[in-house]
């Protein structure tokens, strides 16, 4: 009886995926919020504009939907970012 190789197949599972919100405060800017939309997160102005809306009405905002290695990144770069212009911005990482 001949020997047949059976080939495993694997699964690749999709990476769970995290969604960045910039929170709202009585301090940041709304120019500085839409500058750190365009800058981070690549929104065009008419859609940082819409989402920067969002955080001020609505408390928070989603920026961007990414991994959880991508997300964590752009979270630091958004705490960097406002550390330097003394603003006291935000964000929150939450599973999608």
């Amino acid at each position: 009886m001949p020997k047949t190789k059976t080939l495993e197949q694997t699964k690749l599972k999709e990476p769970k995926m995290f969604k960045v919100l910039l929170i709202n405060d009585d301090v940041t800017t709304m120019d500085f919020v839409v500058e750190v939309l365009m800058g981070i997160f690549n929104h065009d102005f008419n859609n940082a504009n819409k989402i920067m809306l969002e955080v001020h009405c609505n408390g928070s905002g989603v920026c961007g939907i990414y991994t959880q290695e991508i997300a964590l990144s752009k979270q630091k770069k958004v705490s960097d970012m406002a550390k330097i212009a003394n603003f006291p911005l935000q964000t929150r990482v939450e599973e999608e």
